[in-house]
């Protein structure tokens, strides 16, 4: 296993605090992030119905997902075999059976009939015929949102954790450093995205890189303004601006890093918006630290953007962690302005000050750790502008 069972007892203890404060019997959380951190269970198997139910009375969650990736989970999760329960195969995209009807009847053999369900209706995860399927095999149970509850437990790291992530950082920077070396004119954008990939998975010496979260995103020329575009069969060209956002992963832990190419000599108007940028990151990084709000973090931020004409509506951080496709944030807090969260030691955070403007594109950014009296950086590259 990649933690010891005694930090997964942990993290359910913290999980079932939450749940005592919501009064939420028993959960269930079908989020594969919230499902890895509660149970170790890490599958690609997020196309189907699966799940993990934390019950208040018992020791260990319950494992629920197709009965093919029952070995996955027993190779992958602490749980003990008789808390790892498969459905059948006839139950994958029927018309008469549903995933739900086999988790009710589950319960309803643990001698669960009119408890407080909490379930994740805000995620992806669970689609609205799921819930109401259940709730038919369950008519007596109360259920109440807990969409989030989990992605809140995750938010301060172990040690561990935080140790993961500086090596999914390593791989970062060098899938980075491999992107921009690179770009160049006449190359294509799809060659690029490959030595990016094969990076992020060959990893260090010392550590394999695995699959991440979101695709390397590559915007270039007149599509700077579209941030979440990928590679295209082009071929970049002189005076392209180049944005690059990429994370590697390590245990589906991610570290994310955004740098901007310049293919040519940049106009002097350009330069003074980096530097703006630059300095507004600046900021933010000297006044993180434990016990600033978000919004402290995002008002430093738009001191700095004041000095100019330019404008940026989109939030400047975000929390991160675990993290499985689509997304490698973890769905909590924001940096901006309006987001009064307490920040906390060894919560970790993608500061992210990009603007996507045509013409004007610039990206940089840093995943941290916050500490008692500031942040640590959890990758390590230059964080200027590259001329090519």
């Amino acid at each position: 296993m990649v933690f010891e069972a005694g930090e997964f007892k942990e993290r359910l203890h913290k999980t079932k605090a939450e749940m005592q404060k919501r009064e939420i019997d028993i959960l269930i959380t079908t989020n594969p992030a919230n499902m890895n951190y509660l149970s170790g269970y890490d599958g690609y198997s997020f196309y189907v119905i699966q799940g993990v139910v934390v019950l208040m009375d018992e020791p260990e969650p319950l494992w629920i997902g197709r009965k093919m990736d029952v070995p996955g989970a027993e190779f992958s999760t602490w749980l003990s075999i008789e808390n790892i329960f498969g459905y059948g195969d006839d139950f994958v995209q029927s018309n008469t059976k549903h995933p739900m009807h086999f988790f009710a009847d589950v319960l309803s053999e643990k001698g669960v009939t009119n408890k407080t369900i909490g379930l994740e209706w805000g995620q992806d995860s669970l689609s609205v015929t799921s819930f109401m399927e259940f709730q038919k095999k369950l008519p007596n149970c109360q259920f109440k949102d807990a969409s989030f509850l989990v992605n809140q437990v995750r938010m301060i790291k172990s040690d561990m954790e935080i140790y993961y992530m500086k090596l999914a950082g390593e791989i970062t920077a060098n899938a980075m450093k491999m992107a921009i070396d690179s770009i160049n004119e006449g190359v294509k954008e799809s060659d690029v995205a490959a030595r990016i990939y094969q990076t992020l998975i060959k990893g260090t010496e010392l550590q394999a890189g695995d699959y991440p979260a979101i695709i390397p995103l590559m915007s270039s020329g007149n599509k700077i303004s579209a941030p979440h575009l990928s590679w295209t069969n082009s071929s970049y060209k002189k005076d392209d601006i180049v944005t690059l956002e990429l994370s590697g992963c390590v245990h589906r832990y991610h570290a994310p890093l955004a740098r901007t190419v310049y293919i040519g000599t940049p106009p002097q108007k350009y330069i003074d918006i980096v530097n703006i940028v630059l300095e507004g990151l600046q900021e933010m990084l000297q006044v993180i630290k434990a016990e600033v709000t978000c919004y402290e973090v995002a008002r430093s931020w738009n001191k700095i953007l004041a000095k100019s004409t330019i404008t940026k509506e989109s939030r400047v951080g975000y929390p991160i962690g675990i993290g499985y496709p689509p997304d490698w944030g973890e769905q909590t807090i924001s940096i901006r302005p309006g987001d009064r969260t307490i920040l906390q030691k060894n919560m970790t955070l993608h500061i992210l000050p990009a603007l996507f403007q045509a013409d004007t594109g610039f990206v940089v950014s840093e995943s941290i750790r916050v500490t008692e009296d500031g942040s640590e950086l959890l990758t390590h590259l230059p964080q200027n502008l590259v001329h090519k």
